[in-house]
Order: C-alpha cells, then structure tokens, then sequence
C-alpha cells in the first residue's frame, strides 16, 4: 500500500505571536517551529497501517526550506521518503492555495490512501484535506477514529456531534483527516535520526499562478486583563457565590 500524509510546518505552542509590520502574519524571524500535532497523529497512523498491511509512507509538505525541519523529523519517525513543494510564498499559505501546490506533484504518485491532521493548529480551517481530494478526484471522510483496512477499501469510523460516530465503508483511493487521538504517538530514536539523513526528499517547484483564494486583512494579539473581585459573606456564601461566578461568568465549570 502506498501511503501519504500530509504535515504542516506550524508555530510552537508555546510561543508569544509577534505581528509583522502590516498585521497580517506573525514576523517569521522570531518564530520556533514545530509538526502541525494534528498531522503527527496522521503520520502515526500511516506508519501503523504500513506495519499491518507493507508498502511505504510518503510526507508530503509544502512551504518554504525550513518546512525541511518537520519533514525530517517525520522521516526520523518512520517515513520512507518525502515530497517538497518548496516555495517561500507558501509559508502562510491558506488551504485551498496550499492543496493547489500540492496536488499535481501527489496526483503523479498515484497514491492508495492519503492521511491529514484534521486541521491546522495556526489557522484551523479544517477544509485542507476535503479540498486537496476535490483537487485529486478523490472519495474523502473527515474526522476519522479508526481505520481498517481491505485489499481495495477502507472501513472508517468518524466522530460526530453529541457523542454519536459514523461507521463508513469507502473504496479506494481515497483521503482521510485524522481526529488527535486516534493513537499513541511515537517519537523518533537516535537511530531514526540518523536514519532520516539518508532518506530521499524530492524538491518540486510550486505550480505556476498560484493565488490566495483568504485574505487576510488584520491580526492581533490575545490582551491580557485581570481584575480581582472580593466575594463577602460567610463561607458557605461566598463558596456559593464563587461557584456561580465560575459557571456563569468565567464558563470554567
């Protein structure tokens, strides 16, 4: 079976957003970078349906030459080789312009199955997948929790709204998105590392024409406030009275 997964390249949580200059992006030159979590989970997945069913795992990412940096951790984890559709105008690419760049390269490896992260942890559109199978001609299912796997089709199961899933059977190939936590993540060992150095990384150009389809006007940062609030009465009261703060007011509870 010939696998692909698709990984973004995305801010380290932990990180304090600085804006560039015009408010549309945050400035690239302070940023630390890290694997879209989202998409770690796909990689997981795939590598643990090589593991039942043979033939290999692509990572395909598009985006500018630091995007190399998740690319090889993906290969240390496991993967056997990798796609670049290298281009510096796709580092803050939306889904649609993304999967664009994508698709001819992934449609001339006329893969079985291809794997995405639900959605991004920096813009979290969640419309990367479903476009990128649009693109390709392919059957797709979202939001998937488990996978199993035939000579020629898939039973999937999806997460619905309310505590309900879907059982669905598709044929392929076909695209999945995959739900954080489906599985447990492994983590590359020194001699995945040293592994991944040797591991093929084929460079395409982007498609000519390439156009943002979002546009975005204006970003800002998260303001911190506090305020303190004291609560009188006897204990029983303020207890009383701070547990309905919480549910009502800070929605904690």
């Amino acid at each position: 079976m010939k696998i692909a997964v698709c990984i973004k390249q995305v801010p380290t949580r932990e990180w304090q957003p600085r804006l560039n200059d015009d408010k549309t992006w945050v400035r690239d030159q302070d940023v630390s970078y890290e694997m879209n979590e989202p998409d770690a989970y796909a990689l997981e997945e795939s590598l643990r349906l090589r593991e039942k069913h043979g033939g290999e795992v692509v990572v395909c990412s598009a985006g500018p030459a630091r995007v190399q940096q998740v690319i090889r951790e993906a290969l240390a984890r496991g993967a056997d080789r990798a796609l670049h559709v290298e281009d510096d105008a796709l580092g803050a690419a939306d889904a649609f312009t993304a999967a664009a760049a994508l698709a001819p390269a992934m449609a001339e490896q006329k893969f079985d199955l291809i794997l995405t992260g639900l959605q991004s942890d920096d813009q979290g559109h969640a419309q990367f997948g479903p476009v990128l199978a649009e693109k390709l001609g392919i059957p797709h299912s979202t939001i998937i929790m488990e996978v199993q796997v035939t000579d020629t089709s898939l039973k999937v199961k999806r997460e619905l709204e309310g505590g309900w899933f879907q059982h669905v059977t598709m044929a392929l190939p076909a695209l999945l998105t995959i739900q954080s936590g489906i599985n447990q993540l492994r983590y590359a060992t020194l001699k995945g590392i040293m592994a991944a150095k040797k591991k093929e990384i084929t460079k395409v150009a982007a498609p000519a024409g390439l156009s943002p389809r979002l546009k975005v006007v204006a970003m800002s940062a998260p303001q911190k406030s506090k305020q303190t609030v004291m609560i009188g009465g006897s204990p029983s009261e303020a207890a009383k009275e701070l547990v309905k703060r919480l549910r009502e007011e800070a929605r904690v509870l």
